[in-house]
């Protein structure tokens, strides 16, 4: 899952599109390559969960199996791994490790304590619960969903020590909300490359995304998490150090909202610009190409991130030494993060090239299903088996758009919808989000499968329903 410019990720699925389809390194049969798919997710599950081995390394003796299984050439199997590794850090490492260290600052600086606070205060402590997803709306909208969680857990660790409400009653509805943003709403990668290849309505796609979250949203989040905390325990870890052990004054409400604002502002910039500026150069004047250009830069996520953590330290008044340290010391817990993720972006691609991802939506074709239903299973299928958002819906769209866009009477805007709903079904090891999801929130592997996981499975499930009833209805 990478979040990047709408204009980089159009070019982005205009080169992902022809790769899923492309003639794959190996020559195994589709049954060998579904076999393997299989074999590879029970592998981990079986090194991880039973052997307790690394899970990077379950990830890399997974893509193993996968290559030489399928016949791909050695060489060819380690450059896959490696090349997928690259490609998956390359647009993750930058933005967590920013996304983390302004965390890091919000929550040392006592900001996340104010603005707790200032929730509690608006809608009371009954409340929080729904205020909280609001905020993962607001912020989740525009940034990726790493990102995103990262700004919020602070605020979630002191809302929950504030209120003293179930930990898992705050942290599901929030992620839930963070999630469907991430699947089903522009400007997201997925859900732009959606709109891309079945020639629907941007606009009207942020309006049925919008109008099916909603009962998504409250049977994954609130409805989900009273049921959890009463089956599953877990203690929510401590919050990071306040301001009180720095010395240094708590910061106002303004300045913490600003800091927590300003990415969103700056990468939203860049989306607003590309509404209205046309998209071909030659035919901006140019005071159109000169904001054009500016957004572009700073509505970059790691720009706007960089800019975010210089903004934090000095909103929040700390020492060049002091805000060196704390970022040192957020750093420090998400480096085995970040080596899980990129295992999980070598196994991807591992997937992909060994044809088996395409192997996976080829065995849903067959099945003759109608669109909606069609489109939802592939992009189901292929992100169990790849643990990619942003792949399973760019495969299922290009899969589905032959049969969309010859029937009559498809609403392609909630197609859209219900395949970026598949594309989020089922999170497991494989997915990058499963590991951020475990370390950030101090849940074990068996913890982030019966609440994420779930939580991820209900979005899946009841999206397929919700936009099926849509369709029927409007």
């Amino acid at each position: 899952m990478t979040f990047a410019p709408i204009s980089s990720l159009i070019i982005s699925a205009a080169a992902a599109a022809p790769a899923a389809a492309s003639t794959p390194a190996s020559t195994a049969s589709t049954s060998t390559l579904l076999m393997l798919t299989g074999g590879a997710i029970v592998l981990i599950v079986v090194l991880i969960a039973k052997l307790r081995i690394n899970a990077f390394l379950a990830l890399f003796f997974a893509a193993l199996l996968v290559g030489l299984g399928s016949g791909m050439e050695a060489g060819k199997v380690a450059a896959a791994f490696q090349t997928g590794m690259g490609k998956t850090l390359g647009g993750v490492a930058g933005i967590l490790g920013l996304g983390t260290m302004l965390g890091g600052l919000l929550a040392a600086s006592g900001g996340a304590a104010v603005l707790a606070r200032g929730l509690i205060d608006l809608m009371g402590p009954k409340r929080v619960q729904w205020c909280l997803m609001l905020l993962a709306l607001a912020v989740g909208f525009t940034t990726w969903f790493a990102v995103g969680l990262v700004m919020l857990v602070p605020i979630l660790l002191n809302l929950t020590k504030e209120t003293g409400m179930p930990f898992l009653k705050l942290a599901l509805p929030l992620l839930a909300v963070l999630s469907i943003m991430h699947g089903v709403m522009p400007p997201h990668p997925g859900p732009l490359v959606a709109i891309a290849q079945l020639k629907a309505n941007l606009g009207m796609v942020i309006v049925w995304g919008m109008v099916a979250a909603i009962p998504m949203a409250a049977l994954a989040g609130p409805m989900f998490a009273s049921w959890a905390v009463n089956r599953v325990k877990v203690d929510a870890p401590e919050p990071p150090v306040t301001s009180s052990a720095l010395e240094h004054p708590t910061p106002t409400l303004g300045r913490t909202v600003a800091a927590l604002a300003l990415p969103v502002v700056l990468i939203l910039a860049h989306t607003i610009s590309e509404l209205f500026i046309p998209a071909k150069p030659e035919l901006r004047s140019e005071t159109q190409a000169f904001i054009y250009n500016i957004t572009a830069m700073i509505g970059n996520p790691t720009l706007a991130l960089g800019l975010a953590v210089l903004f934090a330290g000095w909103a929040f008044k700390f020492t060049r030494a002091d805000a060196l340290k704390i970022g040192e010391k957020s750093l420090g817990p998400i480096g085995m993060t970040l080596l899980v993720v990129g295992g999980g972006g070598g196994l991807n691609q591992m997937l992909q090239d060994s044809g088996s991802a395409n192997a996976i939506a080829e065995m849903a074709r067959s099945a003759h299903l109608p669109p909606m239903v069609f489109g939802w299973l592939c992009a189901a299928l292929v992100r169990v088996a790849t643990g990619s958002a942003t792949v399973a819906i760019t495969a299922a769209c290009g899969l589905v758009a032959p049969m969309a866009l010859s029937t009559p009477g498809v609403n392609l805007e909630l197609l859209v919808v219900c395949v970026g709903c598949g594309s989020l079904f089922l999170s497991h090891l494989n997915d990058a989000g499963f590991w951020i999801v475990k370390d950030l929130l101090g849940l074990t592997v068996a913890q982030t499968f019966r609440t994420w996981t779930v939580t991820e499975t209900l979005i899946g499930v009841s999206g397929l329903f919700v936009c099926w009833g849509l369709d029927a209805i409007f």
